[in-house]
């Protein structure tokens, strides 16, 4: 598996630890095993994704829900709305991956952590964002 797949894993993990449980980013990398664990480059790109993420909360949510028709936030399985919250970021906010891998990536991590239709339900939300960001000029 490679760095940055890793790493998005790895964020995803902290970001569902931080909104289930109210834990801080700090806490979470000083107790997080798997990210002790993992190469340096892995863990910075984990940690730099989940701070990028909390600290622009509630711009992705704002987004998310303007594009997620017919589906409020806490409707949204955790797993899939941290998943987009993951992604959206990147799009948005960490631009140095093309959009298409961005959507890959986080098809394939709802494949792995989400339920049997995550993969279906993520790769809806974000094309459709991609699309719509396109028709307005940008993402």
């Amino acid at each position: 598996m490679g760095v940055r797949r890793r790493g998005r894993e790895l964020a995803l993990q902290m970001l569902y630890q931080h909104e289930i449980a109210g834990t801080d980013v700090d806490a979470i990398v000083a107790s997080f095993d798997e990210l002790a664990q993992a190469p340096p480059a892995t863990r910075d790109f984990a940690v730099s994704l989940a701070r990028g993420v909390i600290g622009k909360l509630p711009d992705l949510d704002s987004r998310l829900v303007d594009q997620a028709d017919n589906w409020r936030l806490e409707r949204m399985a955790a797993v899939d709305r941290n998943i987009l919250r993951l992604a959206l970021y990147e799009l948005l906010f960490a631009g140095e991956t093309p959009p298409a891998v961005v959507i890959d990536e986080a098809v394939e991590i709802a494949k792995r952590f989400g339920s049997e239709r995550s993969s279906q339900f993520v790769n809806g939300v974000l094309d459709g964002f991609l699309h719509r960001g396109k028709a307005a000029g940008g993402a």
